[in-house]
């Protein structure tokens, strides 16, 4: 009779080298970037620093952008929990807006100084910038689908669709202004209240 328990193990064994490798070249990968800036790190270079090969680093991330963020399914989770775990009273804009700020927030004395220099390498680096936006608004039919669950709409409801893009979309605003929270800021005011919360003076028509 087989033993399952021990032909599993194995397997768990190489799930785990698998996901050190991973965390290994995500680290160097960020540390070098931090330290001389992406465009002066190549591909090599993150290879030699977590000691493993180019191919290897092309079977765990099949670009140098994707090196920088390896927690695309923690972000899509934070998203949701957001508009699912709200507390009473709080809209869905007004959750998803506090969600979105404080990822985006520099100047809390508590972040963590490498996430911190993370932010920045992306707020620096217009090829991570287009890269992370992309990766952002894959979530936008999860988060559509969520939002239509919290109202009891149905799942492809239109208006959910919209609340959902232009939420992820609000992220990238003002990013070449001086305050990029008070631009996000103004668009969740429009999408919470509407266009004469934002513009009272604007002609109706």
């Amino acid at each position: 009779m087989t033993d399952t328990a021990t032909e599993g193990a194995p397997l768990g064994r190489r799930e785990r080298k698998k996901a050190a490798t991973r965390q290994a070249l995500a680290d160097a990968a960020l540390r070098l970037f931090l330290e001389r800036g992406y465009d002066k790190v190549g591909i090599r270079d993150i290879a030699e620093a977590a000691d493993v090969s180019t191919t290897t680093l092309f079977k765990h991330f099949p670009s140098k952008e994707a090196l920088v963020f390896d927690e695309s399914d923690d972000m899509k989770a934070a998203l949701l929990a957001a508009v699912r775990e709200r507390p009473p009273g709080r809209s869905i804009p007004g959750a998803l807006r506090e969600h979105i700020l404080h990822a985006r927030l520099l100047k809390s004395r508590d972040a963590d100084p490498r996430f911190v220099g993370l932010v920045r390498l992306v707020d620096d680096t217009p090829a991570l910038r287009e890269y992370f936006r992309r990766m952002w608004l894959e979530h936008e039919i999860d988060l559509a689908a969520a939002i239509a669950d919290e109202i009891g709409a149905p799942p492809a409801d239109p208006g959910c669709r919209a609340l959902a893009h232009f939420a992820l979309e609000a992220r990238s605003l003002g990013h070449d202004g001086p305050d990029p929270e008070a631009a996000i800021a103004r668009a969740f005011d429009l999408l919470e209240h509407g266009w004469r919360s934002v513009c009272p003076g604007a002609p109706e028509h």
